[in-house]
């Protein structure tokens, strides 16, 4: 049963967050049988409704004391809070006088011609994007501009109440709201989308006031912006935002929490406002019970501890975490067990996944499993642990590979080193023979339903080895000639052969295993199976060789190999525990080396090694960062180090800011950085502006968005190319997508690719007539 207070607040157990997408991609398939005209948009919003309702169904039915509400999403939790409040982007304003509201949520989320979508951006430092709101200046917040979600939320609420399930509804707080969003192009210099701060929360008290009226007891808000470093000003923000939310007359009572980190400075700020609630990562950031019981206010504060890991599958120790409760509760007496952050980064069910090792099994937990040490961690509380909680398990032990430890403890400093770059320069021009502005993609290309039709039978043993790999050799060799018919510099082989970037590659190393159903959402309809890490990895052998050395065989223009880089096989993978990231990331790294030496013998001058996720281990606090960045950069550089002058080495940092990580630019030294810029190219030029000087290799600003439908013309591209060689050496510049084409079309795919290649050879000309 409940426990409850004297102010109705229950006590116990809760999540900040659940998985939206189904145990089985139910939600990936109803979207995308929407979006190809399959099933009509009552049947989409049935799918969304019953999502919604099974998920705090079955949370009610496991004792979890307090249940999260409005966790689903469509597409994407950000967008819909900045439209539930009202912000609708002006640009899209002409859309909503013809579209019904999915749709026109979808046209912002995905684009349409003539209507770029918003800009796709990292959520902090997971696995996750959204797309980023656009607050105008002269936007009016109000619940009534986009009335779908706002009803959507009061409906479950309204539902759940019937059910007698009490939901505890979770919004983005307003401060994070605003300092996640960007202002429109042509918004004054001086504005910026915190500005309209209290204009915004005046309308989430409005919100409030309707919650109020149907009994909602606790709202949840939100604010993982203040887990990285802010200004005196947005902490003031922070203070004056939560003075009047707390403040407002008829309202539920407010759960402020701090996702993905520490709350730092915003902690007593929240501590000593008029909320009643806080949620802590103590698992990101721990704070010892003495440090929590110092901070001024939270003592008469409800604590949300979270001491369950939200973005990671291994099972609690849970005697540790219930010692470190029960200090807790000594100094903070109103206590809440609950996850470090929403459980929306890891898998659903542990129990659908039959194949995985019984001794890794064992020691693995999905989010339902989550919530069970959840529950079980609240009621040990009141009622005491069983002993096994404190006996160390037996049974799990993996052997270490000495050979891999032996490798990595003789690593020597000469091994992250590389010839001189002009020395390197200068061997791969004679080698390769480029022009200006070389065209070139970033890797993958469309997975068409035969290629994936032929994983499938191979999987299902009805195709042989020999048959499987010429069904890949034939979609090779088309890949190869529609390159070379669109006029592409460099080429590459296309990926057919993989199923995504991370996993292939840990299928093909020891220490590495894997689940038929542990999806996790990236955005939208765009999922991903992590592979589990949990031993020393070793590559098994050649991993890629193969498929490049056909594809190079095909034509004379070099064809670039394209590997996943240590630090984003750590990044997309749940990692072991048991040793510190950059000793696992040393082990990926050796494993890259030598696929690196067997790709040069067999010919391949080009070798591009994605990093698209280093960023994601970022710490958001500055402290931190300089000690992150040596081993990552330390990682790719042995990763690297070993390969020839002649051999151009390329690397892929998506999503990053160069501002973050521009002192690992040039360390990394790579002799060809891709970056995102996609309509925000302003960004990479500014930054590039600033600190282009200091970059001394080459550069390819993504030109066009990949995952975007939107079809540039040659115009848009020529004037992003003309631009970035204002501030960069034309002679340094590539021209490439942002990213990898695996989720386009092939009539988005060749026209876009075209329009490339045809604003390259415009700027080309100009520069050999001297303009």
């Amino acid at each position: 049963m409940t426990t409850a207070r004297a102010d109705g607040i229950e006590h116990g157990s809760s999540i900040l967050g659940y998985p939206r997408i189904g145990a089985r991609r139910e939600l990936k398939h109803a979207l995308e049988s929407y979006w190809h005209g399959s099933i009509g948009r009552e049947e989409l919003l049935a799918t969304g409704r019953d999502l919604a309702e099974s998920t705090w169904r079955e949370l009610a039915a496991t004792g979890l004391e307090q249940v999260p509400g409005n966790t689903f999403s469509f597409y994407d939790h950000v967008m819909d809070n900045a439209l539930m409040f009202g912000a609708l982007p002006r640009r899209f304003e002409p859309l909503a006088a013809e579209l019904e509201p999915i749709d026109l949520y979808f046209a912002m989320a995905r684009g349409k011609p003539d209507f770029p979508p918003l800009e796709l951006r990292k959520y902090f430092n997971t696995n996750y994007y959204y797309r980023q709101p656009i607050i105008d200046p002269d936007v009016e917040f109000s619940l009534e501009t986009f009335p779908a979600l706002s009803d959507m939320l009061l409906d479950e609420h309204r539902r759940a109440a019937a059910a007698g399930i009490e939901l505890r509804p979770i919004m983005l707080g307003p401060v994070s709201l605003l300092l996640m969003s960007g202002a429109p192009a042509d918004a004054p210099e001086d504005f910026t989308p915190l500005d309209r701060l209290d204009d915004l929360v005046e309308v989430y008290i409005k919100l409030f006031e309707k919650l109020s009226k149907q009994n909602t007891k606790c709202v949840q808000l939100d604010e993982p912006a203040f887990t990285s470093d802010r200004t005196p000003e947005e902490l003031e923000a922070l203070h004056r935002a939560y003075q009047r939310l707390g403040h407002a007359g008829l309202r539920p009572r407010i759960l402020v929490t701090g996702e993905y980190g520490d709350l730092g400075p915003a902690l007593p700020i929240l501590a000593e406002s008029p909320i009643e609630a806080i949620g802590l990562d103590l698992i990101s950031a721990p704070l010892s019970a003495a440090a929590l019981g110092k901070i001024p206010g939270l003592k008469r504060k409800r604590l949300y501890a979270g001491v369950i890991d939200g973005r990671n599958i291994w099972k609690a120790a849970k005697g540790g975490k219930l010692d470190y409760l029960l200090e807790i509760k000594k100094e903070i007496p109103d206590l809440v067990v609950s996850t470090s952050c929403t459980l929306m980064h890891v898998p659903v069910d542990k129990l659908i996944e039959p194949d995985i090792p019984g001794d890794v099994a064992d020691r693995l937990s999905f989010a339902k499993q989550k919530v069970g040490e959840v529950i079980a961690l609240a009621k040990a509380i009141t009622h005491g642990a069983p002993e096994h909680w404190y006996t160390r398990p037996t049974s799990v032990h993996f052997k270490l590979k000495h050979d891999v430890r032996q490798r990595v403890a003789n690593i020597r400093p000469d091994q992250r080193e590389r010839a001189p770059y002009p020395e390197r320069k200068a061997a791969q021009e004679a080698a390769l023979g480029l022009p200006p502005v070389p065209t070139t993609t970033l890797g993958s290309f469309p997975q068409t339903e035969d290629v994936r039709r032929a994983r499938y039978y191979y999987g299902q043993g009805r195709l042989t080895w020999d048959e499987y790999a010429d069904r890949l050799r034939e979609e090779i060799k088309r890949v190869i000639e529609l390159q070379e018919d669109i006029g592409l510099d460099v080429l590459v082989h296309g990926e057919a052969e993989r199923n995504d970037m991370v996993q292939y590659f840990a299928e093909l190393m020891d220490g590495y295993t894997f689940t038929h159903m542990g999806w996790v959402q990236v955005y939208g309809s765009r999922y991903v199976r992590p592979p589990i890490l949990y031993s020393d990895v070793k590559r098994k052998g050649p991993m890629s060789v193969e498929w490049i050395s056909y594809a190079q065989s095909l034509t004379d223009k070099p064809v670039k190999a394209i590997l996943t880089g240590p630090v984003t096989m750590l990044a997309r993978s749940f990692v072991r525990q048991d040793q510190p990231l950059h000793e696992t990331a040393e082990q990926l790294a050796l494993a890259i080396r030598d696929e690196v030496r067997d790709l040069e013998q067999a010919g391949i001058k080009i070798i591009q090694v994605d990093e698209p996720s280093i960023r994601e281990l970022l710490p958001l606090r500055e402290r931190g960062r300089e000690g992150y960045l040596d081993w990552a950069v330390a990682a790719f550089r042995l990763a690297t180090g070993g390969a020839k002058p002649e051999t151009q080495i390329h690397t892929h940092l998506g999503y990053s800011s160069i501002q973050q990580v521009v002192e690992a630019f040039n360390a990394l030294d790579a002799d060809v950085t891709s970056i995102v810029a996609t309509r925000k190219i302003e960004w990479v030029l500014e930054e590039l502006t600033e600190h282009g000087t200091a970059i001394e290799r080459q550069v390819g600003p993504g030109v066009y968005e990949s995952r975007s439908a939107v079809i540039p013309d040659i115009a848009t591209i020529d004037e992003r190319l003309t631009r970035a060689a204002s501030v960069i050496d034309p002679a340094r510049l590539w021209a490439n997508p942002d990213g990898g084409l695996k989720t386009r079309h092939y009539w988005q795919l060749e026209p876009s690719l075209r329009n490339m290649v045809a604003a390259a050879r415009r700027l080309r000309r100009r520069m050999a007539d001297g303009q």
